[in-house]
């Protein structure tokens, strides 16, 4: 069966629809993750004194990671609202509205008048959009991902679906490379309306995704579906209720995707994230040290991350990632003591590393896997709620936790430990996780 996939890309228009497919899921996910970027770089850097200028400066990077935080309870609910919808009606209508509606809440962020402007209305307005971010970023992600996989030639689905997270840091490019030149302002035109500009323009990349996915055909595994499905109204009626029983009975694949998205999404956020607010609120190192940092990363991403895909369908996804989750373990106490030498090239050093490792590499393996991790008729609702539950216990609450940590604490120690403990919990799936490399996306079952 994966033989369909190989003969729509043999014919013109199904290249260029793959085309289309490739750039426009690449655009999508650059416009979450530059979305959600800005927003890390922002919550870490100028929010504390936007929104919440009479708290002190830990408990108002706190309150901005709070913030940062709500956008993951809304991914959980999009997940499951947009997945139900994309596995019953397609993939293509589900990232149409995703990226629309993103791309209206981040514009609309930068529009967002400051906490002496408008008072207590100011982080009520950045928490509702937050909210709205997060509810279409739910299913962008994994959308993204299963059109690139059910498209994709089975030997290569690794190398094709680590486009996904091509765009992932395309969009933390963007937002670095914006925060970096934005950060040679003086202060003042900063926090009055530099920082805006890079949210307000975000909606050219959403418009342009937009214009590029009407022109996407849907994937062929999913066509192939909806021709099984053109029988009677009571069979399908029948099919539709044996769909939702097994969803719910049959769970093991999907609380394995979910320790899998903890060993990935943790770190990444407290690398990507927490780190940032760290070395430029508690250890007082210039701010553009740590954007400087995230911009190389970014770079090296374009490098790192299809060799993670590359390697996966070479030596197999289960390996891959139990690899870069026991170098993230190896990592976490090494990099906070040498962050705290405060020297710049060290530090820009340990984030440059910790991005590759976390936010990159592991990534680019996670695209394929969760694709092939589940069978074709709840694919969509599967992948995306699973890896946003994972993402809220691990990625949307670490930056807050961490904070909590150093706020209780004065030192890195509990943070180390919940970096080794969320890496941790990935490695130890792997060995309870099946490999699917080069697996028939087409059967309905899970792989396990």
């Amino acid at each position: 069966m994966n033989q369909i996939q190989d003969d729509i890309l043999k014919t013109s228009e199904g290249k260029k629809s793959f085309k289309n497919a490739i750039i426009s899921c690449w655009l999508g996910t650059a416009m979450e993750y530059a979305d959600f970027a800005l927003y890390g770089l922002a919550a870490a850097t100028v929010f504390s004194e936007i929104f919440y200028p009479e708290q002190t400066p830990i408990i108002a990077l706190m309150l901005s990671f709070a913030t940062f935080g709500v956008g993951f309870v809304a991914r959980p609910i999009g997940a499951l609202f947009f997945g139900k919808m994309g596995d019953k009606y397609g993939r293509k209508k589900v990232m149409m509205i995703t990226i629309f509606l993103m791309g209206i809440a981040t514009t609309l962020i930068g529009f967002i008048p400051s906490y002496a402007s408008i008072g207590i209305f100011a982080p009520l307005l950045l928490v509702v959009l937050r909210f709205l971010q997060g509810f279409g970023a739910g299913a962008e992600l994994s959308g993204g991902a299963i059109m690139l996989g059910e498209y994709a030639p089975s030997k290569n689905r690794g190398l094709v679906s680590s486009i996904i997270a091509l765009g992932s840091n395309s969009g933390t490019l963007i937002a670095s490379g914006i925060w970096f030149l934005l950060s040679f302002m003086n202060k003042e035109d900063f926090l009055e309306w530099g920082w805006r500009l890079p949210f307000v323009f975000s909606f050219l990349i959403a418009l342009f995704a937009l214009y590029l996915r009407r022109f996407v055909g849907e994937t062929p595994v999913f066509a192939k579906q909806l021709e099984l499905m053109q029988n009677t109204r009571e069979e399908n009626l029948k099919s539709y209720t044996e769909e939702n029983k097994s969803f719910w009975q049959k769970t093991k694949a999907f609380w394995i995707m979910v320790g899998l998205r903890i060993g990935e999404n943790g770190p990444s956020y407290l690398a990507q994230g927490f780190i940032v607010g760290y070395v430029t609120k508690v250890l007082l190192l210039d701010k553009q040290v740590a954007t400087t940092g995230v911009l190389i990363a970014s770079i090296l991403g374009f490098l790192v991350i299809p060799l993670a895909g590359f390697l996966s369908d070479k030596f197999g996804r289960r390996i891959m990632y139990r690899i870069f989750c026991l170098l993230l373990m190896i990592y976490a106490i090494p990099a906070f003591m040498l962050l705290d030498s405060k020297d710049e090239i060290i530090v820009i050093s340990v984030i440059v590393v910790g991005m590759c490792l976390a936010s990159l590499g592991i990534f680019g393996v996670q695209a394929a896997y969760g694709v092939e991790m589940f069978g074709c008729k709840n694919r969509y609702t599967k992948m995306a709620l699973a890896k946003e539950i994972g993402g809220i216990l691990s990625g949307g609450t670490a930056p807050l936790l961490a904070s909590f940590f150093l706020s209780l604490t004065g030192n890195w120690h509990l943070i180390a430990a919940y970096f080794i403990l969320t890496a941790g919990i990935g490695f130890v799936t792997t060995f309870f996780a099946p490999e699917t490399r080069g697996r028939d996306l087409n059967l309905v079952e899970d792989a396990i």
